[in-house]
C-alpha cells in the first residue's frame, strides 16, 4: 500500500470544520448540507442501462461537448441512497466543472426504479458495473473510465476492481472507494451500537419502506408479512437479500459479498478514503495485510471525517466538502498521466 505523501491525491490534508468536529457532526450535517448543481441542472440527461434479462438501472448522464476525448467518471451511491444523494450531487458538480463527463448510477431499484427490475440490490452485486463499464467502453468507445463509490458503492468498487485483477479493461483507469464497507459483518455489528441508533433506525425504515414498494408490484416473489419484528439490518438481510440474491444466509452473503479479500488482487490505481472515526464502518479491516501489500492503493485515512462527511476547514473550490474534491483530484492526476486531455 502506497504511504500518505505529498500528491495531487493527498496534498491537501483533511482538516475537520472547527465547529463540525466530531464523527456524528461530521456525518450527519454531510447529509444535511445542500451541494450546488449549477452546472448539473443545464447538462443532465437520463439514461437506461440493460444490465440483466429484464432489469435496467437508471444512469444521469452528463456529457462534455466532446465526450470521447475527455474522462468519464461513473459515482455509486451507498445503502438506500440514490443518483440524487448530496455527496453523489457534489462530485459530480465537481468533475463536471472540471471538465469530465458524469454518470450517477441507480443501483437496482433504487432512485424511484423500484418497477424496472424484480430483483434487488445488494453490497457484492458487481454485475452491473461490469455490464455498464463493457458498453461505456466498446459501444460508446469511451476511452478513459473512472469509478467512485461511495459506503456499500465503495464496497462495490473495490470488489469490482479486485475481480478484473490484471484483465481490468483498458479503459478503467481507476477507482476510488469513500467511506465503503469493506468487511460487512463488522458494518452490522457496528450498526448496533447504542450510539448508532439514529443510522440504524433510517436505514432500516428505509429498507422496509422499499421492501414494502418490491411487495406490492411482486406479490409471488417477496411476502411483506415477513418485515414484521425486522429492526436490525442482519435480520433484513438475512430474510430478504441473502436468500434473495443466491446467498444461503446472512453468513454467507457477508463473506462472500464484502470487497476485503478481493483488495489484494486489484491491479488498476486506487484511492480509498476512510475516517478512522466512521462511526458504523470500523477502521480496522483497513490496516490489514489484504489492504496494506497491495502497493497499487492508496490509503486516505484522517483521524477524523465521519461517515463520507470530511467537511472541511478550508474551502475545497467552491465548498468544503473534501473527500469529494479529492476523487476529482484523483481523475485529474490519472488524466494527466495517462496522457489522454481532459
Amino acid at each position: 500500500m502506497k504511504k500518505e505523501k505529498l500528491t495531487p491525491q493527498s496534498a491537501t490534508p483533511f482538516v475537520p470544520h472547527p465547529a463540525i468536529k466530531g464523527a456524528h457532526a461530521q456525518t450527519l450535517m454531510a447529509f444535511f448540507i445542500p451541494r450546488s448543481t449549477i452546472f448539473l441542472s443545464r447538462n443532465t440527461e437520463p439514461r437506461f442501462f440493460d444490465v440483466a434479462p429484464g432489469v435496467r438501472v437508471l444512469g444521469q448522464c452528463s456529457w462534455q461537448a466532446d465526450r470521447i476525448g475527455r474522462p468519464t467518471l461513473l459515482v455509486v451511491h451507498g445503502l438506500e441512497g440514490s443518483a440524487e444523494s448530496s455527496y453523489m450531487l457534489g462530485t459530480a458538480e465537481k468533475a463536471l466543472a472540471a471538465g469530465f463527463n458524469v454518470i450517477r448510477l441507480n443501483l437496482r431499484s433504487c432512485g424511484g426504479t423500484v418497477n424496472l427490475t424484480p430483483t434487488l440490490y445488494h453490497a457484492g452485486l458487481t454485475d452491473d458495473l461490469h455490464r455498464i463499464i463493457e458498453e461505456l467502453s466498446l459501444v460508446d468507445g469511451l476511452k478513459q473510465l473512472y469509478l467512485a463509490g461511495f459506503s456499500l458503492g465503495g464496497n462495490m468498487a473495490l470488489k469490482l476492481a479486485g475481480e478484473y485483477g490484471a484483465g481490468a479493461p483498458e479503459a478503467l483507469r481507476g477507482v476510488v472507494a469513500v467511506s465503503p464497507s469493506i468487511h460487512l459483518a463488522s458494518c452490522a455489528d457496528a450498526i448496533e451500537m447504542r450510539s448508532n441508533l439514529i443510522y440504524r433506525l433510517s436505514f432500516i425504515m428505509s429498507l422496509r419502506r422499499s421492501m414494502r414498494q418490491k411487495a406490492r408490484l411482486y406479490p409471488e416473489r417477496y411476502d411483506e408479512s415477513r418485515l414484521r419484528g425486522i429492526w436490525s439490518i442482519r435480520k433484513f438481510d438475512d430474510v430478504y437479500t441473502a436468500p434473495h440474491s443466491g446467498f444461503r444466509d446472512v453468513a454467507d452473503y457477508y463473506e462472500r459479498a464484502s470487497s476485503l479479500p478481493y483488495i489484494k488482487d486489484i491491479a488498476v490505481p486506487v484511492m480509498i478514503i476512510h475516517s478512522q472515526d466512521d462511526p458504523f464502518i470500523p477502521f480496522a479491516p483497513f490496516t490489514s495485510q489484504q489492504v496494506t501489500s497491495n502497493p497499487n492503493v492508496t490509503l486516505l485515512a484522517p483521524a477524523n471525517g465521519g461517515h463520507c462527511g470530511f467537511i472541511s476547514a478550508r474551502p475545497e473550490g467552491d465548498d468544503r466538502f473534501w473527500a469529494e474534491k479529492k476523487i476529482v483530484d484523483f481523475v485529474k492526476t490519472m488524466s494527466e498521466e495517462s496522457g489522454i486531455g481532459h
